[in-house]
């Protein structure tokens, strides 16, 4: 047994090219464009290098086909930064993560996806729309990953050989996804998913994710998204200080860059005035992170509980590993770091009637 789509799907998962491949696995290249063609099967012996240089078990190129990311249906965050070998990355790892979401709806009751698409209207008036479809009013979202998992959105971490890609998202049989890297601040990682939701909000329809203006659209969802006009205009924020956006932006769980340049969109702000603020921000290290800020970065409600019920179940974190047949510490680079990657398997999964249903908190 074995599934071509496997071994492509591991090597660009673990970065490397055929000839690379070819040198640790001890195998020709021909022979391994043969195998990822269809065209040849490898002996035992062969499959069991192949596994041993990917650091994927044998069983692992057994399986069915994984769930395949399309590049032209998915959504990266800055993909201007990415080369082909980063982008092969991290749409494998979503491949993966995939996997792992159909092994989870096999067994509990997920929340149903609950994301209206709007691609005939402006990303203001989108980000109202949502946030009243969700009941938000004007207040500020207090965990973007709980509010997106919670209507139905797949939140999975990105590997973190995935340097360059920020995020992306895409939708896969009507179920959206959006993949996140936890390299960020809590601040920016707010904003990632945010504007992640913008494109599953958009860029539907007629409107393509890897559109001219598909990145400023989504940009703009996000800020209408965390920072609502109404709330924002209510903080009497007009021609603020930096003092004052330093301050009022903990409110919004945004960064400061990310406040100062929606003022400047609902024109608190004058275009002199949002100059000088950027320019002081950066001075102080604002443009690439947020000093002193205390915001933990945002998990997954939705993974933690189902680990939690399957150890009810009597089944650890290797056992799951180990029925998709992934390493554990792979497992645990999907899931935001939520299992111990030092516990070993062995564990029973109990019978049950019905599959549990997961209760989420926004």
């Amino acid at each position: 047994m074995f599934t071509p789509e496997r071994l492509v799907l591991a090597r660009k998962r673990r970065r490397m090219t055929l000839a690379a491949l070819a040198r640790e696995a001890g195998v020709s290249a021909q022979s391994l464009t043969a195998f990822e063609n269809h065209r040849k099967v490898p002996s035992k012996e062969t499959l069991s290098s192949l596994a041993s240089a990917l650091n994927f078990p044998v069983p692992f190129f057994q399986a069915p086909p994984a769930p395949e990311m399309q590049p032209g249906a998915v959504s990266f965050r800055a993909p201007s930064k990415m080369s082909a070998v980063e982008r092969d990355s991290a749409l494998t790892s979503g491949a993966i993560a995939a996997t792992l979401n159909a092994w989870l709806e096999q067994r509990f009751k997920l929340p149903l996806p609950n994301v209206p698409t709007y691609p005939h209207l402006s990303p203001e008036e989108a980000a109202e729309q949502l946030r009243a479809n969700w009941g938000l009013g004007e207040a500020p979202v207090s965990n973007v990953v709980h509010l997106l998992e919670a209507n139905g959105v797949r939140v999975f971490s990105l590997a973190p050989d995935c340097l360059e890609a920020d995020a992306f998202s895409t939708t896969r049989d009507g179920t959206p996804y959006i993949f996140l890297n936890t390299r960020k601040t809590g601040e920016r990682g707010r904003f990632d998913a945010a504007h992640e939701l913008g494109h599953l909000t958009l860029h539907s329809d007629y409107r393509t994710p890897q559109g001219r203006d598909a990145e400023p659209q989504a940009n703009a969802f996000a800020s209408a998204f965390l920072m609502p006009r109404a709330g924002i205009l209510a903080q009497e924020l007009h021609n603020a200080s930096v003092d004052r956006i330093l301050s009022a932006k903990g409110r919004w769980g945004v960064s400061a860059m990310a406040l100062t340049y929606r003022l400047r969109a609902l024109e608190l702000l004058s275009e002199w005035r949002y100059q000088q603020t950027m320019k002081q921000l950066g001075q102080r290290g604002y443009r690439t992170s947020e000093p002193g800020s205390s915001m933990v970065r945002e998990s997954s409600q939705l993974l933690a509980k189902v680990f939690e019920a399957l150890r009810i179940r009597d089944m650890s974190a290797a056992d799951v590993a180990s029925q998709m047949n992934i390493p554990l510490e792979d497992l645990n680079h999907y899931v935001f770091g939520l299992v111990p990657t030092t516990v070993q398997g062995g564990g029973r999964r109990a019978a049950q009637s019905a599959k549990p249903k997961l209760q989420l908190v926004r």
